[in-house]
């Protein structure tokens, strides 16, 4: 019989009982669905709501049913229809008439929000912690790296030279960000629902706060519509898990190309690529693929959440129920490609004579070349077209600013001297841009400094 079966004449039709049931995928909340009924059970006892005998079996046999699902000694029944009430039934049989004095003063309304609550807090724990692991990985390659010339882009085009250091910090800028975005959320992930009931709280003399402490919670919902109706923390932290694939996925565009052979930049793992079933030269950057394609999939998880709460009355409504998949989808896929991208970069072989000769070409250090006769008292707008003209006449001669001798580079303008070739050197252009956040190696060991001192303070292992 169902555990509300008795306001019901007919038995649930079959189809609908697979249709209506969640336990495929809400058996994932089991840890958190009987942590929050410890918690419950305890203050109910505690409250004088239930014997406080009934509530110790409730909890002892709570705590035998947690070992046993994690022992795998447990089968979920699709009848029961979810997580918590197949718990109840669970209990029930085991301690007899005591466990139907579980739900007493809660819903599965404020009981799966509080669920999904704790769930998520556990799910910022867990990817914050992957964010610290690439976030050293990238400082270590930044230290190592201070004075690896490469060249810096955009539109896709060689535009100055920078190091191989200032790039991994850039990375390193994003992440921290990311990892101050979740720990914002996990402020309003970090509030305790129970007490809510159905929608209208309850009669029942609780104590709410005495729950919150025993599961870890800083607050209480303060409107009972609110706890049962919010996913807004969901939501949030899917989209936080929505950028931080962004950036993982514009990292990978950018090892992908970087390890092409009009680039070679890099050299990706034997145990991070996979080749070719035809092409018996191929070594081909798959993870980085995969990550990059992933990113969709949480795109979508996080549209699919929007789409399904944007015009739910309140309070609950069984759409509600659709949110678990997504939550579990996006949060899989973002640890995941955390966990690979980390081990994969940390082996990435960085060929530091190609990058450098890369720097070389495109003409990076043409922007010096204007600031040099702007040093020497030629207004910006003059020495950008004076500049300009070289690059065309190097252009048409196959030759780089560097290659031009000192007469030739005066018949553009008197104010070129012999000091200019000093002033356009690659190591030059890097060094002088020592501005913070500049990409000189006293500017980029100044970051990592800060980047260092940050995650001693701030980031969680």
């Amino acid at each position: 019989m169902k555990l509300w079966g008795g306001r019901f004449e007919k038995a649930t039709d079959g189809m609908v009982d697979d249709f209506h049931s969640s336990i495929s995928f809400d058996k994932r909340l089991y840890k958190q669905d009987i942590r929050g009924s410890i918690a419950h059970a305890t203050m109910l006892g505690e409250q004088g709501i239930i014997p406080k005998e009934d509530a110790d079996k409730i909890v002892e046999g709570l705590k035998g049913i947690l070992a046993d699902i994690d022992a795998g000694h447990v089968q979920f029944e699709v009848d029961a229809e979810d997580i918590h009430m197949n718990v109840e039934k669970l209990l029930t049989e085991r301690i007899g008439a005591a466990g139907g004095r579980l739900h007493t003063g809660r819903s599965r309304n404020d009981q799966v929000a509080l669920d999904a609550h704790m769930f998520v807090k556990d799910c910022i724990r867990q990817v914050q912690g992957e964010l610290v692991a690439l976030m050293k990985v990238l400082t270590r390659i930044a230290g190592e790296n201070l004075h690896t010339i490469m060249p810096g882009y955009t539109h896709l085009q060689k535009a100055q030279p920078i190091t191989l250091a200032h790039h991994m910090m850039a990375y390193f800028q994003m992440l921290r960000r990311d990892w101050q975005r979740l720990e914002d959320a996990y402020t309003r992930a970090d509030v305790m629902p129970l007490g809510s009931g159905a929608l209208a709280g309850t009669t029942y003399p609780l104590n709410r706060r005495r729950v919150a402490d025993l599961l870890g919670f800083a607050e209480i919902s303060m409107n009972s519509l609110d706890g049962v109706s919010d996913r807004d923390f969901v939501i949030e932290y899917v989209s936080d898990a929505s950028l931080i694939m962004m950036h993982l996925s514009r990292f990978c565009e950018e090892l992908i190309l970087w390890s092409s052979n009009e680039f070679g930049f890099v050299e990706m793992d034997d145990a991070f690529s996979t080749g070719s079933s035809i092409m018996p030269q191929k070594k081909n950057p798959d993870v980085c693929e995969l990550i990059r394609g992933k990113t969709g999939r949480v795109y979508g998880d996080l549209t699919g959440l929007l789409a399904m709460m944007k015009s739910l009355p309140l309070a609950y409504n069984k759409d509600m129920q659709e949110d678990k998949e997504a939550l579990f989808d996006a949060h899989d896929t973002v640890y995941k490609c955390l966990m690979v991208f980390t081990a994969m970069l940390d082996c990435v072989k960085f060929n530091k004579a190609r990058m450098e000769r890369g720097a070389a070409g495109g003409f990076t250090n043409a922007t010096d070349a204007a600031d040099y006769l702007v040093k020497k008292g030629l207004p910006f707008r003059q020495a950008h077209e004076v500049v300009g003209r070289l690059v065309l006449d190097c252009i048409r001669h196959d030759k780089a600013l560097l290659d031009l001798k000192l007469d030739e580079l005066k018949e553009y303008s008197p104010l070129f001297d012999a000091d200019v070739y000093d002033a356009i050197s690659l190591h030059t252009c890097v060094d002088m841009r020592s501005t913070v956040g500049g990409p000189s190696p006293d500017a980029v060991q100044a970051a990592l400094d800060d980047a260092n001192a940050w995650m001693s303070k701030y980031a969680r292992d």
